[in-house]
């Protein structure tokens, strides 16, 4: 396919997905994908680009050019903190025939990137920053049939922008994790402390953007204390996104909650983006092998109760860390109110 023809159906259809966007020459890549390549993407990164894909790269401006004034602009969003569940949650949507769920596009960090509170002199103006939105919510409202509307797991540091990324009369889940179950699952995996360590400088200074003053010594603090900052810069993100949505735009789910009855989380699920099922057809989707995958590599086992028990290990390896990490995490809510409206959601919505 030409470019002029890529740029002709870039409007219209999920079929070219726009992948990645260079901050040095504005070109956008476009990323040849059929429905089912979408169905089996843990993640719409770099990691889903193959041998032999076919890729074209536009010019920002041209392929803002080929989306229709009267595009869809309605794609619904999951919002998270990461590590709680979000990969499952939106695979089981996705089982829904008019869910077309899409998960971590790269584009949304280099908007992030743009937009977001570590941005400095990167920054679009805001007359830019209004265009290019537009441009990109249309792009994530394609869907492959007509009845489908799109839901587009974010990657967890977006909720940062996440209340300009919802459209007008749309609607977002935000989901998490109690302090301590996060701090245990972090504890527990390898490539998650990994991901600590190095998303740890950014979260600090994030989190510094509503608890002015923090002081945080890296180099002392224990991994425990280093997820619970984790969870305080994330949880405090979403809080604030989900602020800035007009009221029943948001709803909350913790996943362990979900987990101990996901027939019941998911209706409501459902019915909150507009797919009401049938109870029978909630518990097929429940109830079959997606549950007892692990969600980012279908290849892998994990079930909830495989959940539970690398939770109570975690618990039991490190218990006074985690002990410590969580009086630390209720000091800092003493201090700052952003903190303490994250600790009061978690208990809320138990």
């Amino acid at each position: 396919m030409t470019e002029t023809n890529a740029i002709a159906a870039i409007g219209a259809t999920p079929h070219w997905l726009p992948h990645a966007l260079d901050p040095a020459t504005d070109l956008v890549s476009l990323l040849r994908m059929e429905e089912e390549d979408y169905r089996r993407a843990s993640f719409l990164d770099q990691r889903v680009v193959a041998p032999g894909s076919e890729i074209r790269a536009l010019p920002w401006g041209e392929a803002a050019a080929g989306v229709p004034a009267g595009a869809r602009r309605d794609v619904q969003y999951i919002f998270h903190l990461g590590n709680v569940g979000s990969t499952l949650v939106s695979r089981l949507l996705g089982e829904l025939e008019l869910v077309f769920a899409l998960r971590e596009p790269l584009l949304l960090r280099s908007f992030y990137d743009r937009l977001g509170p570590l941005a400095g002199p990167s920054a679009w103006p805001a007359e830019e920053s209004s265009a290019r939105l537009d441009t990109l919510i249309a792009l994530l409202s394609r869907t492959f049939r007509p009845g489908q509307r799109a839901l587009v797991k974010a990657t967890s540091f977006t909720s940062e922008i996440g209340w300009r990324l919802v459209p007008p009369g749309s609607s977002a889940l935000f989901l998490f994790a109690s302090p301590q179950a996060y701090i245990e699952n972090i504890l527990a995996g390898e490539n998650s402390l990994r991901t600590l360590e190095m998303l740890g400088p950014s979260r600090l200074e994030r989190l510094r953007g509503r608890c002015p003053g923090l002081t945080f010594d890296s180099e002392r603090s224990s991994a425990a204390r280093k997820a619970a900052l984790a969870w305080a810069c994330e949880m405090t993100s979403l809080e604030q996104s989900a602020a800035r949505l007009p009221p029943g735009a948001a709803a909350w789910l913790d996943f362990d909650r979900f987990l101990a009855n996901p027939i019941t989380h998911f209706l409501a699920l459902a019915r909150h983006f507009g797919h009401p099922v049938e109870a029978d057809a909630a518990r097929a989707i429940c109830e079959g092998p997606l549950m007892s995958r692990y969600s980012k590599a279908l290849e892998h086992e994990y079930s909830p109760e495989l959940r539970r028990q690398v939770l109570a290990e975690s618990r039991w390896l490190h218990e006074p860390e985690i002990r410590d990490s969580l009086g630390w995490l209720n000091a800092l809510a003493r201090s700052y109110p952003a903190v303490a409206q994250a600790i009061r959601r978690t208990r809320q919505e138990a």
